[in-house]
């Protein structure tokens, strides 16, 4: 049973032209592509807000993370400073800290380029379905 959008009647496919179900086929697909087109805008908004909101509440952690880095550091550069001297010390902290921020840069250089770009999987996923789906109902009709 076939249902059309615009007049809310069934055509059966015994009574529909060639021309109708044509018709009607392209109407659908229309509507198919459209709905899919929705759906995958509404995931991409979704998909958005969610990473601005965790990229806010990261944002906020990396500040707070800072000051108490910035305070172990002060810390471990006054224990430092008992046993040698407090130019020695500082200099000793320093070194450290730019060594790790080398090889943290080297890192998150290395995982950026492996990021691939987000992508709606949802829609992507139920279009192929869809695609499938005509694939399967034109080679049946074709061989029933």
């Amino acid at each position: 049973m076939i249902m059309t959008d615009t007049q809310s009647r069934t055509v059966w496919p015994a009574e529909a032209s060639t021309a109708q179900l044509v018709s009607q086929m392209t109407e659908q697909v229309s509507t198919l592509v459209r709905d899919e087109l929705a759906l995958a805008r509404v995931e991409m908004v979704e998909k958005g807000k969610r990473a601005g909101t965790g990229a806010g509440l990261l944002g906020g952690a990396g500040v707070l993370a800072m000051y108490g880095v910035g305070a172990l550091l002060v810390t471990i550069g006054a224990a430092l400073a008992v046993v040698w001297p407090a130019w020695l010390a500082a200099l000793v902290v320093t070194v450290v800290v730019f060594a790790l921020a080398g090889v943290a840069a080297l890192l998150g250089k290395k995982q950026v380029q492996q990021a691939v770009p987000p992508a709606p999987t949802a829609a992507v996923d139920s279009s192929k379905r869809d695609v499938d789906a005509v694939k399967a109902a034109v080679r049946d009709g074709r061989h029933g």
